[in-house]
């Protein structure tokens, strides 16, 4: 049977971490913890389901994840972020997968829990992930915070049966507060990258993200939440290219100064 390492990056994260590896129970060979230097009960829990707890600096999700894979032991990885979870069947599907590795990967379908609710339209569902894989052929990559794993050219890929559960957010407060932070990370990177943003560009982005989700992915079927899921995602945009441009100005009154 292939050995499985179970890797998961942390931050502050006592609510969530326990329900994260007991879920995966006897699937891991081991489970690797690389945290950020929490400030809760992180380290204590993780410790007490006997995960190997590795303290390293933030540079970024998609760094640390890859930082993450390199602490492993086996080469074949499940990585899960600590408010997921799986759900029986996928842990079934996983097993079978230990038994006969056929694969360089394997993706499923993620189903996220917001504010108590099952989302299965606004764009959040089927969100299918490539989580199980052979760390010999791929890494992490995309635009922080938005991480995917990248299988190499030529590699095969699997799909299995069975849900990752995601608990999203508690509160639509919860929301606003990640939003705003991640519209700050995004942003940055994007400038990096030489993009560059403007009203319009702000405007169509925003309206255009509101339209997709809530009519296309059809987020109305999802009730009030899918509602408020949309709005949230066309905001998430709107301040992202706003924050964007903000960044944009202040460059250019730094090399006007020079």
């Amino acid at each position: 049977m292939t050995p499985l390492s179970l890797v998961i990056i942390t931050y502050n994260e006592e609510n969530n971490i326990a329900r994260c590896i007991e879920s995966v129970g006897d699937l891991a060979d081991e489970v690797v913890v690389v945290d950020s230097y929490s400030t809760d009960k992180t380290e204590a829990i993780s410790k007490q389901y006997g995960a190997k707890f590795i303290h390293h600096p933030f540079e970024g999700h998609i760094q640390q994840k890859n930082y993450a894979i390199t602490q492993a032991t086996h080469p074949h990885i499940l990585s899960l972020d600590a408010d997921e979870a799986l759900s029986d069947e996928l842990r079934n599907s996983i097993y079978q997968v230990k038994q006969n590795w056929t694969h360089d990967g394997y993706y499923f379908n993620r189903l996220t829990n917001y504010c108590g609710k099952w989302i299965r339209h606004s764009g959040w569902y089927p969100d299918r992930k490539l989580r199980l894989f052979d760390s010999r052929k791929g890494r992490w990559t995309g635009l922080n915070p938005h991480d995917r794993y990248e299988l190499e050219k030529g590699s095969t890929l699997g799909y299995l049966k069975g849900d990752l559960l995601h608990y999203s957010f508690n509160t639509i407060h919860e929301h606003v507060e990640q939003t705003n932070k991640f519209s700050e990370i995004g942003a940055k990177a994007l400038f990096d990258k030489g993009k560059r943003s403007n009203t319009l560009k702000i405007l169509i982005k925003s309206v255009a993200k509101f339209f997709r989700s809530y009519f296309l992915k059809r987020g109305f079927m999802d009730g009030y939440y899918g509602y408020m899921i949309c709005r949230m995602a066309a905001f998430s945009s709107f301040i992202k290219y706003a924050k964007l441009k903000e960044l944009q100005k202040r460059d250019n009154v730094e090399d006007s100064v020079k």
